[in-house]
């Protein structure tokens, strides 16, 4: 149980924050980057969320928010750490990868298929889509820049990866299933001869 009576406490005035296991590091940190753009995507989906969505996709949108809070609070928590060894971790396991993988095999079969690379736009909720995948690539980036300086556990790769292919998906579907997609034009802002 969290139990916030106040938010501010001057303890991060200096540039320092503190991890799940005490440990203070400063708000720099590779750690601090990692899960602060989980948190960040999060957050992106939360306006994503706001939109008019087919029905269903608000339900497990909300649940895709809930396993990236866990990702975030995992991260907190150093496995090296005496707290990372001894307490049962909130972990993202192959079975979170493998729901988004099925879901990305079943949106790609709606989808046109791609004859350009896509650029960001179209529908409101196409652009938004958009926008919580590139924020995701930065989170994964963060997160294997970590991962290179020590063990993140599990697939947390993985798993970023495939719901980047995901909301990618998801915002072909949300441009007339691909149809009504923006197409990147090789030289396009040049004027024609």
């Amino acid at each position: 149980m969290v139990n916030l009576d106040r938010i501010y406490t001057r303890g991060g005035d200096a540039g320092e924050t503190s991890l799940g296991d005490g440990r203070r590091v400063s708000k720099a940190d590779a750690r601090i980057a990692a899960y602060g753009a989980v948190d960040e995507l999060g957050a992106v989906l939360g306006v994503v969320r706001t939109l008019e969505l087919p029905d269903g996709w608000d339900a497990w949108l909300g649940r895709i928010q809930n396993d990236l809070f866990d990702l975030g609070a995992d991260l907190a928590v150093p496995l090296a750490s005496e707290r990372g060894r001894k307490r049962e971790r909130l972990r993202i396991g192959e079975p979170h990868v493998a729901a988004l993988e099925s879901a990305c095999d079943a949106y790609n079969e709606r989808v046109a298929p791609l004859t350009s690379f896509v650029l960001s736009g179209g529908t409101p909720q196409a652009a938004t889509l958009h926008h919580a995948r590139t924020v995701c690539r930065r989170a994964e980036r963060h997160v294997i820049r970590l991962g290179a300086r020590e063990d993140v556990g599990g697939p947390t790769i993985a798993y970023l990866n495939r719901l980047s292919d995901l909301l990618f998906l998801l915002a072909r579907v949300h441009n007339d299933e691909g149809r009504a997609d923006v197409l990147w034009e090789p030289g396009g802002s040049l004027p024609k001869d």
